[in-house]
């Protein structure tokens, strides 16, 4: 019964570190439709086109199944209104007809710079991020949408929302 056990946890963990060595690491960047929504907010503003770039991995989880954090520098806010944050989502992704995908994930974003004149934004912002994505070899593209769950402004009901549209290429 013990040897059996052994080799039963030997082939769970083989099976395991085979699938956890499809590692890919590489980098992204594109264009951010960024704005900030919520009660707090007037309807009249214009939203921000700003930028992301940054370092992106993923660890297969299972044949169709990964793992994908990222680290990206993010220019959001509004128009006139510059908040820029390094975000880290940590996305699932579920992968399909060998080249597409889905994903969906929080986000954790930390604020680097801001031009606020009054008042300053909240330190960290928490999202949720859903996307699909195509990869062609070592190339890929991405959409994706985040929501915001956290106020930019402290006892403000404004949000950050983005659609983000993203190229990248996996250096292994």
């Amino acid at each position: 019964m013990k040897k059996l056990f052994l080799i039963a946890i030997a082939v769970i963990g083989f099976s395991i570190s085979s699938n956890a060595q499809d590692l890919k690491f590489g980098f992204k960047g594109g264009v951010n439709l960024a704005t900030i929504n919520g009660d707090g907010v007037n309807d009249n503003l214009d939203g921000r086109t700003g930028y992301h770039i940054g370092a992106v991995a993923q660890f297969s989880l299972l044949e169709t199944v990964a793992l994908q954090p990222e680290l990206l520098y993010s220019a959001q806010g509004i128009e006139d209104t510059d908040i820029d944050y390094i975000n880290i989502p940590v996305l699932f992704k579920l992968k399909f007809a060998k080249v597409l995908s889905v994903e969906a994930g929080p986000q954790f974003g930390f604020v680097v710079n801001d031009n606020f004149e009054v008042g300053e934004p909240e330190s960290f912002d928490f999202s949720g991020a859903v996307g699909a994505g195509v990869e062609f070899g070592k190339f890929f593209g991405q959409l994706r949408y985040n929501i915001g769950f956290t106020d930019v402004i402290k006892d403000v009901d404004a949000k950050n929302a983005a659609f983000q549209i993203s190229v990248g290429y996996y250096v292994f």
